[in-house]
């Protein structure tokens, strides 16, 4: 039998976990039978294969694939592979297939062509889209995404209300071997990493918004272990924190990734190969994001370059044909000319992928002061913000920063209506025009109407010409513009409400993170017309790729406060971690002040620089050891890059360099795991520090 520690240990996982039906059977054969079964499949799944050769030889191939959703063919004659180690960023316009490669990855499509091959073994683990429900608490769903685990509790479960007990030794190891003892804290820190509050842990499902129901699917995927792992716009309902977060826990994940998603940043942060659709064709690169978007560029100019000489050869070809086609003499030499125009590759000319191109009007006026919040508390049925001192002028570029739930969108509110303002004073000037983007206005939107409608409401006097070629801009063409909203997808409602706001020129833009569900070619081209827009605006936005384009400064919410980030965007995930180590973000938001705060906040905040100033040697220590591991991440990722090259498996000759690099990688492994030990104790000590003074 196992030791009495480990039954011990076992013993408080079990107390929230809810058993499987016992079998029939008063001499419980039945349930030794149960046993059993698990017990052998579990030995021989364990004799097949260790976790880490599983995650070694895990593989996913595509060779001559096509596949046809309806009349529409997605991929044609599509060959790559993927192998352990491939963080691969899955990139192409809408509608260009990405959920149906997911689907087809899956089982739940099948390719009209071709084969789609990969190790039978290996495990894939995927988001569910539909949002959970249910009673059960949030850290038990969690777990349960780690069915073999479950399996496994269950039958000990099962064993452990039976006087017969054979077979249970096996199913402990078993226990031991797939981390079962320390399930609960894994969830947690999923939970945790992902933006739940420790106290939340315990609450049912069913009470979480919808928002929070999908980071829980996350959560769940990321429990389940895999050697394939597929995510779909993860970061759609992600503040920037867990977004930071997530990355990463990817970057540390050992199998193959494939990830969909419009955020660049983290696609930069995330993966190290891209899988870019275009024309029914996957083209695999190597690197990340930016390194794509530089390679693909150098692409298309080559071969635009190819096309202009190629076009400058076939018209002095044909000019040549045209001269001499009918003259007996140079006839044969005309037709020898002909055969070559027909057995030419035909080159097609490069062409940028974004079909939108719109720009912001010129407000009618530009007033200096737009907007001042005075001493003002901000809230709904209670304070969120308090003692908010804020002024808009013309030309303010003005990024919010903050956890989810700090009061960013509250602060919004307040400037856009005052709707959340409790106390103090709202001063708005006379010529200010407001434009207010929120998700929430998506569903504004009349589901009867059209795009042309919802424009006519807005401006009624532009000619119907000026309306489509307007429209047109933000990707409705055609009789698109005369179709019901009511179907249409979230990017595309996302895009009719930013046309009908623009189309207000408003002076002021209040935008509520504007890029959720907007696709990379969306979220460019509004980039572009943010920088060059000339009226002031505030933006909460998780992509930082906007937020670095189009913002000159930073303001941090965060403990009912709104005050200045003297800092960079690189150095928020720095802050982040040091006031997770204070335990301030986390904190429950202080209270509005009274006089006696009044009185006494400049000593307070002379107290807190010199607290600051005597802990600024352990601050440096943490960010000294923070930044040596940024390099030897560097360094891994370097090594993991070479080590994803397929043909450094297939080539005899370069065993030994693969052998070198996987030694490598492991000593850079080690490094860091040191390190990590290292910033924890001085994170402690910083921590510490803090509490004592």
């Amino acid at each position: 039998m196992l030791p009495w520690r480990r039954r011990n240990q076992y013993a408080g996982l079990m107390d929230n976990f809810t058993p499987v039906p016992i079998p029939p059977g008063e001499n419980g054969q039945e349930h030794q039978a149960y046993i059993e079964c698990i017990s052998h499949t579990v030995e021989g799944y364990n004799i097949a294969s260790s976790p880490a050769a599983r995650i070694v030889n895990c593989m996913l191939g595509f060779s001559q694939l096509s596949l046809r959703r309806g009349r529409k063919l997605l991929f044609e004659k599509v060959t790559f592979q993927a192998h352990a180690g491939h963080r691969l960023g899955l990139v192409g316009a809408n509608g260009s297939g990405k959920s149906s490669l997911f689907a087809m990855i899956l089982g739940q499509l099948d390719p009209d062509d071709g084969v789609m091959s990969r190790n039978p073994a290996d495990r894939i683990s995927h988001v569910a889209q539909e949002s959970p429900s249910g009673t059960i608490s949030a850290i038990d769903f969690v777990i349960d995404g780690d069915q073999e685990l479950r399996s496994v509790q269950a039958a000990i479960a099962l064993a452990e209300t039976r006087e017969h007990s054979e077979g249970v030794d096996r199913l402990y190891e078993e226990l031991e071997r797939l981390d079962g003892f320390s399930a609960e804290a894994r969830a947690a820190r999923l939970l945790h990493g992902l933006g739940f509050a420790e106290g939340s842990h315990r609450t049912s499902v069913q009470d979480f918004s919808g928002g929070w129901r999908m980071r829980l699917n996350l959560a769940r995927a990321l429990m389940c272990p895999s050697e394939i792992l597929l995510l779909d716009e993860p970061t759609n309902h992600l503040d920037l924190p867990a977004i930071l977060w997530l990355e990463r826990w990817l970057k540390r994940y050992e199998g193959i990734l494939m990830v969909a998603s419009h955020d660049r940043d983290f696609l930069d942060g995330a993966c190290n190969h891209i899988a870019h659709i275009e024309n029914m064709q996957i083209r695999l690169y190597a690197g990340n994001y930016s390194q794509f978007e530089k390679r693909r560029s150098e692409q298309l100019a080559q071969q635009q370059a190819l096309f202009k000489r190629q076009q400058k050869e076939i018209s002095h070809i044909q000019s040549y044909v045209d001269r001499f086609r009918y003259k007996a003499s140079k006839a044969k030499q005309a037709q020898s000319r002909l055969k070559m125009l027909e057995r030419m590759k035909m080159i097609a000319p490069a062409h940028v992928d974004s079909p939108f191109r719109f720009h912001f009007m010129t407000p009618e006026k530009q007033p200096h002061h737009l907007v001042k919040l005075e001493q003002v508390t901000a809230g709904y049925s209670g304070p969120v913000l308090s003692e908010v001192d804020l002024l808009i002028s013309a030309g303010d570029r003005i990024g919010l920063l903050g956890v989810n739930g700090a009061g960013k969108s509250t602060l919004v509110k307040a400037l856009s209506d005052g709707s959340t303002v409790l106390t103090g004073e709202r001063t708005l000037s006379k010529d200010t025009k407001i434009g207010y983007f929120a998700q929430h206005q998506l569903d504004l939107l009349e589901a009867g109407q059209s795009p042309f409608d919802h424009l006519r409401a807005v401006a009624p006097e532009d000619r119907e010409s000026e309306m489509r070629n307007y429209l047109g801009r933000f990707g409705f063409n055609g009789e698109r513009i005369f179709e019901p909203v009511a179907p249409f997808s979230g990017g595309e409602k996302a895009r009719l409400v930013l046309a009908l706001m623009i189309r207000q020129q408003p002076n002021l833009l209040l935008l509520d993170e504007p890029t959720n569900h907007l696709d990379l070619e969306m979220r460019q081209a509004l980039s572009r017309a943010l920088v060059d827009y000339t009226g002031a605006l505030v933006v909460i936005s998780h992509d930082r790729h906007l937020l670095r384009s189009v913002c000159d400064e930073l303001w941090i919410v965060n403990l009912g406060r709104v005050e200045r980030f003297d800092h960079s965007l690189d150095d928020y995930p720095a802050w982040l971690k040091e006031q997770q180590v204070r335990g301030s973000a986390t904190s429950e938001p202080e209270p509005a002040g009274n006089d006696t705060d009044t009185v006494n906040r400049k000593a307070r905040r002379q107290l807190e620089a010199r607290q600051r100033e005597k802990l600024k040697p352990l601050r440096d220590r943490v960010r000294k050891i923070d930044s040596e591991m940024a390099t030897l991440r560097q360094q891994l990722d370097a090594i993991e890059l070479e080590l994803a090259d397929a043909s450094l498996y297939s080539d005899p000759a370069r065993k030994d360099e693969m052998s070198s690099l996987n030694r490598k990688r492991a000593d850079l492994k080690s490094e860091i795991e040191s390190l990590e030990w290292s910033w924890l104790e001085a994170s402690e000590a910083l921590e510490h520090a803090g509490a004592s003074s």
